[in-house]
């Protein structure tokens, strides 16, 4: 920066056209390194500097201003220097405005929450730029709210996007929210709603965490919303947005006087109140000494360490077990407590029993609830329905699957029955876990309880399935091949698989898979993607890949991510499952018509997960063709 001696009048046009035309260029990053610093403190306490630094940035032309704008709201320190730096410039150039108020914050979502914070504080700092920061607001709700945008962005945005509106409830005023009170509630009541609505646990902690932070500003003192959820890093550094943190500044020290006296002078103020304190305490009436005196304190606690617990003998008959849990003799909790802890191995115990009142026992457990605060009951009816389905695996299944799609049964019982059928399968599919009563980490659901990703494991496992089949070299035997075994699901596969996907279109008075019950939708469809992978080698592993196709074939275009995520571990099972011969026999033509979606996938679908499943399916294909070309015409 160069002084111009004498006070001669000049024009900065040209060194504005050369800062925009640099930092459209790509070098950004060399002058404003350089040139922010230097003026941030030129401007510290010159208004002339400031007055120059306003008419440079008001002279960039508009097809640059962009690059330059952003430059500075990137590499200024603070709020406060990026106001000095850009003055109301938001407000004469409308170039600048949209690219403040619009480009940033809604059309992009790759900036630092640093950045954001620099933004919109700048538009706070100002009483002619208040009016923009309420209308950003406005429009940041309106987005947040609207169940297109929650379905079609990527979860990046959304996070973005939600940052973006605490900075902004962090820098509104009182006079501010009492005139946008109801806007603000409409917005937080429909945004809920789109958030809880989606089936990825990411996106409803963001809508839960925005709700509460809108309810606390709205309702300063009546009561405000509060959600259960896990709180992570992402969570706490939301919550920490909504409270601006104060610019500090760097006191003088006080000369030693001064501190002596403001010390003194504050001194007086703790004495007071003990004074107080100790002057009131010997005053206490008769009737409280009374009561000390008619305390317990001087009772004698009586000895109970050698106490032991009274222990509750669990049935031992399958029978009295379902005595137990639906008869009179129900009443009792103990009993009760004691009969579900030791169902699962009993009924592992006595295989011949059990299969006598099989689907009986399933019904039961399927419509148990916990009466008593038993803890890892949850976990406990599910390790007994696994027990139950195994040991009898055919009419249980039947009836299960049957129970899917039948009426009066909660989404929780719908995705409960997905999730016994998962582990069952798992377990007929390793018959090294058989007779165990406690399942070991192996043999984890790979469909979790509600509120987690429940494609995790599932994506593990095709992850460690496309290594085995990886050609390497000078690798070596990487581990001890296991002893061969049969494999007990290949004979009823086919009655876990195919009851499933035969209904998914007919919507029912309480359920509708392809309407607003898609997170069950979701769920199916990665169960059915598992229980593809786990029938590898049985005789019914084609005919599941036919149908399976087809089903993701009808509903390759949903809406919901979580949908299309599991759709494409499908796509992954089936050609990890079915034999190439059979592949290439048999669904040839669908499966060059599924390599072209796969395609379109990978370059435009919004969500990451969906992209990078679309890719290992692609490179899977092309490990297809290139063993097909492998093979001696």
């Amino acid at each position: 920066v160069c002084f111009i001696p004498g006070g001669l009048d000049c024009s900065i046009s040209f060194v504005s056209h050369v800062l925009g035309k640099v930092c459209v260029h790509g070098r950004q990053k060399e002058i404003l390194g350089v040139l922010v610093p230097r003026l941030t403190d030129l401007t510290k306490s010159d208004c002339i500097w400031q007055r120059i630094c306003w008419r440079l940035m008001e002279c960039v032309p508009d097809r640059w201003m962009e690059a330059v704008v952003l430059g500075f709201v990137q590499r200024a320190p603070g709020a406060d220097v990026l106001s000095r730096l850009l003055g109301n410039l938001v407000v004469k150039n409308k170039k600048a405005q949209f690219v403040v108020t619009q480009k940033i914050l809604l059309l992009q979502y790759g900036h630092t929450t640093a950045v954001l914070q620099n933004l919109l504080g700048y538009l706070s700092l100002d009483s002619l730029r208040r009016s923009l920061l309420l209308r950003v607001l406005q429009e940041l709700l309106e987005t947040w709210s609207s169940s297109s945008a929650v379905k079609h962005s990527p979860a990046e945005q959304q996070l973005y996007i939600s940052k973006a509106i605490l900075i902004c409830l962090s820098h509104l005023k009182e006079p501010e929210i009492e005139t946008c009170r109801q806007e603000l509630l409409k917005s937080m009541m429909e945004g809920m709603k789109c958030h809880l609505d989606s089936s990825l646990p990411q996106l409803r902690r963001l809508g839960m965490v925005v709700a509460e932070s809108i309810s606390l500003k709205i309702n300063t003192e009546g009561p405000v919303l509060k959600f259960e959820y896990e709180e992570d890093d992402e969570t706490r550094e939301l919550k920490s947005l909504l409270v601006q943190t104060p610019s500090f500044r760097v006191i003088p020290s006080l000369p030693d006087d001064d501190r002596s006296e403001k010390a003194g002078a504050a001194l007086p103020l703790v004495p007071e109140s003990n004074e107080k304190s100790h002057t009131a305490a010997p005053v206490m009436p008769d009737e409280e000494s009374d009561a000390e005196l008619d305390s317990d304190d001087d009772l004698i606690p009586y000895d109970m360490s050698e106490d032991k617990e009274l222990k509750i003998k669990a049935p031992v008959y399958i029978r009295d077990c379902i005595e137990v849990l639906t008869g009179s003799r129900s009443e009792d909790v103990d009993k009760w407590e004691a009969t579900v802890k030791a169902l699962e191995s009993l009924v592992r115990k006595n295989p011949a029993a059990t299969r006598e009142v099989s689907v009986e026992l399933a019904k039961i457990l399927l419509h148990l609830e916990g009466k008593t605060c038993i803890e890892g009951f949850v976990e406990l009816r599910q390790r007994a329905q696994v027990a139950v389905l195994t040991t009898d695996p055919i009419p249980v299944a039947k009836y299960l699957t049957s129970q899917f799609y039948s009426l009066n049964y909660s989404l929780r019982q719908r995705m409960d029955i997905l999730d016994v059928l998962v582990l069952a399968a798992q377990e007929l599919s390793c018959p090294k876990f058989h007779g165990k009563t406690k399942h070991s980490g192996a043999q984890k659901p790979c469909i979790e309880l509600l509120g987690s990703d429940s494609s995790k494991d599932w994506r593990r496992i095709v992850d460690e399935r496309i290594k085995s089949k990886t050609r390497r070299f000078d690798m070596g035997q990487s581990r001890v091949e296991l002893a061969s075994c049969p494999n007990k699901f290949n004979s009823v596969a086919g009655y876990f698989f195919f009851p499933l996907i035969q209904h998914f279109d007919r919507p029912l008075t309480t359920f509708d898979l392809l309407g607003e019950d898609h997170l069950v939708l979701g769920r199916l469809v990665h169960t059915l993607a598992i229980l593809m992978y786990l029938a590898v080698n049985t005789v019914a592993v084609t005919a599941m890949g036919k149908a399976l196709l087809e089903f993701v074939w009808a509903l390759r275009f949903h809406t919901d991510s979580y949908v299309r995520q599991g759709l494409l571990s499908c796509i992954s099972s089936l050609l990890l499952s079915v034999p190439t011969e059979q592949i290439l026999a048999d669904m040839t033509e669908e499966l060059l018509e599924t390599q072209s979606w796969l395609g379109d996938v990978m370059e435009k679908d919004p969500d990451g997960d969906c992209r990078r499943l679309a890719l290992q399916n692609l490179l899977l294909m092309e490990n297809l063709k290139k063993k097909l070309e492998a093979v001696p015409s």
